[in-house]
């Protein structure tokens, strides 16, 4: 049986896996999702979004420094307990995360952070593109949702396509990790600092240069 998009978001709601991982179990049980719950249960998965309600205050502040000193990263990532802190597994997700941060810039942690304000402004800019291209007005509404989804995608970290693997997002990275360690695990605030932002410099590809540095 065929594993559709309805299949894999059906899953994700009911088990809270990450996406990857639903479209494998999917596609390992032939399309049958109860089997697929089944399946994610015993690789613990589905356990691992029930961990994501539990209050994480311990954990780590990671930093990166990239090129020199030209981009700097500071994050605060938390989970349940210092001994898991201080475990080489979860330094290693806190590295992670913060290369990912250096290379793909985004600007906030998850899509409930970013301001009304500004996705406003970004629906009038999205209309205003589709209408110049000459979408009909009763389409243009669909094409707004689809690109503020993308918009997402692009600005929320938790959203972005991992660094390391483009098959599966920061969010399905940090569900993978709460399933092998245990407890829950939480991003919860960062900052990204480039040397001379905001004055006029020549461009850079800053995400080509820091998966250079880690193959």
């Amino acid at each position: 049986m065929e594993v559709t998009s309805a299949m894999i978001r059906e899953l994700r709601e009911r088990t809270g896996a990450g996406m990857l991982d639903c479209k494998n179990a999917l596609t390992e049980k032939d399309g049958d999702v109860e089997k697929a719950i089944e399946l994610l249960r015993e690789k613990g998965l589905a356990a691992a979004a029930k961990k994501a309600g539990r209050i994480a205050a311990e954990g780590l502040c990671e930093s990166y420094i990239h090129g020199g000193g030209r981009i700097g990263v500071l994050l605060e990532i938390n989970c349940e307990t210092d001994f898991v802190a201080k475990t080489d597994e979860y330094k290693t997700l806190a590295k992670d995360i913060c290369m990912q941060i250096a290379a793909s810039q985004p600007e906030y942690v998850r899509r409930e952070d970013v301001p009304e304000s500004v996705l406003e402004k970004e629906k009038e800019i999205f209309t205003a593109q589709a209408l110049n291209e000459g979408k009909p007005a009763n389409v243009v509404e669909k094409m707004i949702a689809g690109r503020i989804e993308k918009y997402y995608k692009e600005i929320c970290l938790l959203e972005q396509p991992f660094i390391k693997n483009t098959d599966i997002t920061i969010k399905d990275l940090l569900v993978e990790q709460i399933a092998k360690i245990g407890e829950n695990i939480n991003v919860r605030r960062f900052a990204r600092y480039e040397l001379g932002e905001g004055l006029e410099k020549r461009q850079e590809n800053f995400a080509e240069e820091v998966m250079a540095q880690i193959k």
